[in-house]
């Protein structure tokens, strides 16, 4: 019984904080569960009408393009970046350890830096666009834009992270394939992607998951970048799935409506890593 009882900790903890709230969530799906009278079981009316909500749509629309636009640059930056920071260079601890300030850095402070950058009168990014000719532009009021902004931001902050992550694996990676691949006249760009991409996709593999997990899930970024509210802009053009859970939960007061979104934003996300991890193997040479 000894490995039972030492491994029960995380089960327990896994049946109270994980397996109650899903199950309590999915029930609550079924109702029409409000602040205001008792919960009433509904059906699958609650998801008759998601699939009719062209917030809804909107939302996941908005959430699919931010992961887009932040993630593949993201993951290909910091393979890029753990590839140079893996050479014999000076300073190489000193650069290894920068990397992590973004991630330390509060969310926050990311966000409200990052809002000033692209304000459209005094923000940086326009400032250093009228150089060019370019008309100042309202970040907050398009689609493209918005999510532009946005995906910068969560690049500028997670690049670091992975990059350390792919580090971690490359030094694993045995020096004698390299030394062979040397002496066969393999230039250095091809062992990267002879050797050390291959090598590396099971942990390529791990950061797709992680990255789309917390790109369609994404909500700090898009809140700040609209000053604290959950509308995602005037047309609701940045507003992610994550951000319409708590705008019809906690604002509109409709908890089993915004249970069914939750559901729907977990199938999303399960579709998602399914693409990604078949995507991947298929990058990788797997089969």
């Amino acid at each position: 019984m000894t490995p039972y009882v030492l491994i029960s900790p995380y089960f327990l903890l896994f049946a109270v904080f994980g397996f109650f709230p899903l199950a309590f969530t999915l029930w609550t799906s079924f109702q029409k569960y409000e602040l205001a009278g008792e919960a009433r079981f509904t059906g699958l009316d609650n998801y008759v009408k998601l699939m009719g909500d062209a917030d809804f749509w909107n939302a996941v629309v908005n959430t699919v393009g931010i992961f887009i636009l932040s993630t593949i640059p993201q993951l290909i930056l910091a393979l890029l970046l753990a590839n140079a920071l893996n050479k014999r260079i000076r300073g190489r601890l000193f650069f290894r350890l920068g990397v992590l300030i973004p991630l330390v850095t509060s969310v926050v402070a990311v966000a409200v830096v990052f809002t000033q950058l692209y304000g459209r009168d005094y923000g940086m990014i326009n400032w250093v666009l009228g150089f060019f000719g370019v008309d100042n532009i309202a970040w907050q009021n398009e689609k493209w834009s918005s999510w532009l902004a946005i995906a910068t931001m969560v690049d500028w902050r997670w690049t670091g992270y992975n990059a350390i992550i792919y580090l971690a694996a490359m030094q694993t990676i045995p020096k004698d394939l390299y030394e062979a691949a040397s002496i066969d006249g393999a230039t250095p760009r091809r062992q990267f992607w002879q050797i050390t991409v291959p090598m590396l996709r099971p942990v390529i593999i791990f950061t797709v998951f992680v990255s789309t997990i917390g790109g369609l899930t994404l909500f700090a970024e898009p809140v700040l970048f609209n000053n604290g509210t959950m509308s995602g802009g005037s047309t609701g053009q940045f507003q992610t799935v994550a951000m319409y859970i708590v705008e019809k939960g906690f604002r509109q007061f409709e908890y089993g409506y915004a249970a069914t979104v939750a559901w729907m934003l977990f199938v999303l996300i399960l579709i998602g890593v399914l693409l990604n991890y078949s995507l991947v193997r298929r990058i990788g040479g797997g089969r």
